[in-house]
């Protein structure tokens, strides 16, 4: 099968796990071809049957800001009437599910070319929902012929808060190559981590406002009183200062490490004692998987998806969101208890395995491509 794919190139679940999905299916024997701004960050070196089309954009002085979703329209179209595509599955929903609109309808006539979207998380509960952009969210959801959501969490708020018929969305969760995100990695960074030998405490995120980050910081402290322990975040964003600065405040500065954007992460996971996210939400969180899948337990707030990731008492724990105090505990039984760790570590590890690996969730999406191609699914 020909595949189009569209996906925000940047650092952020939606774009990781769609690359990640392109070079699993090109594995698989597909050919797969990446319409983008920019080339996937996760993409790397060259792989056979995986092709990138760049979206091509002039700036003309008339337009104050260059209309890329249209840009990204005719680019679709042209690669899709050019390698004759026998899909276009986008990410993310807007622009990207108006702009395979957009391209379906200019190919009117000449070919098919039906649209799979996948909801990940912020395009329908912040995004979608702005009033600037909820009727053109539904209308180009209801648009495409497959509908997937992350988790059965984000079905729910799509078929609530859009009116998409419950019955045209198919959940199909996020995953992770398990061959790569797994423990014990060499070469191991430990020792550059935590040079006195203190167990590692991570967050990996978008350092937006709703990972509370800033949280983070705060039960980290906790956690710093009871063990000898340091912090490891990794990522960028606005609320990096202001974490930065609540370290300092709380006099655990030079036990926290800023390491910045890595396209490693699965190297420095692999070092991971302890996992925390204490968002306000997520709708699926691909990084308390990613850490699962590394053997670190996680502590991480009862909201959104994150109760279909986690298993509460199994593999990690799931706090009420803002309890700064109760999971500070619980991240401190599990640093302390070299028992209870271990159980926590290999159950979540198990979990990955079975549930969230590639060879598990990627012929979902593939039986899924042959539904919509044949008309079978969608409406």
């Amino acid at each position: 099968m020909k595949i189009g794919i569209t996906c925000y190139p940047t650092y952020g679940g939606s774009g990781a796990v769609a690359t990640e999905l392109g070079i699993q299916l090109a594995a698989h024997g597909h050919e797969v071809h990446f319409v983008s701004y920019a080339q996937p960050f996760r993409l790397g070196h060259f792989r056979e049957r995986i092709f990138f089309h760049e979206v091509e954009m002039e700036d003309y002085p008339l337009f104050e800001h260059p209309p890329y979703s249209l840009a990204l329209a005719v680019a679709m179209h042209d690669t899709a009437r050019r390698e004759k595509l026998d899909l276009m599955h986008v990410h993310y929903a807007i622009p990207h599910a108006t702009s395979a609109w957009v391209a379906r309808e200019m190919l009117a006539g000449e070919r098919d070319l039906p649209i799979v979207t996948t909801l990940h998380g912020t395009d329908i509960t912040l995004v979608g929902m702005h009033p600037s952009f909820h009727a053109i969210t539904e209308f180009s959801i209801k648009r495409s012929q497959g509908i997937t959501a992350v988790s059965d969490f984000l079905k729910e708020e799509t078929v609530r808060d859009f009116h998409v018929p419950e019955n045209r969305v198919e959940v199909i969760p996020n995953f992770v190559d398990t061959n790569i995100w797994k423990p014990g990695k060499e070469p191991c960074h430990r020792a550059a981590l935590a040079p006195g030998g203190e167990k590692i405490v991570m967050h990996v995120s978008n350092f937006r406002s709703l990972k509370r980050v800033d949280h983070v910081v705060e039960v980290f402290a906790r956690i710093r009183k009871a063990t000898p322990a340091r912090l490891v975040m990794i990522g960028d964003g606005p609320e990096r200062p202001r974490a930065a600065a609540l370290a300092a405040e709380l006099g655990v500065k030079e036990h926290v490490l800023f390491l910045g954007k890595h396209a490693s992460v699965d190297e420095l996971l692999a070092c991971a004692d302890l996992f925390l996210l204490p968002s306000e939400t997520e709708s699926f969180g691909l990084a308390a998987l990613e850490a699962q899948a590394c053997g670190a337990p996680v502590v991480a707030s009862r909201v959104g998806g994150l109760p279909e990731v986690v298993e509460h008492g199994v593999s990690g724990w799931l706090i009420e969101q803002g309890n700064i105090d109760e999971m500070a505990r619980a991240g401190t039984e599990l640093l302390c208890d070299d028992a209870l760790h271990a159980r926590f570590s290999e159950a979540g590890r198990r979990l990955a395995v079975e549930r969230f690996s590639a060879r598990t969730v990627v012929p979902r999406y593939e039986a899924y491509y042959e539904a919509v191609v044949a008309g079978g699914a969608g409406a």
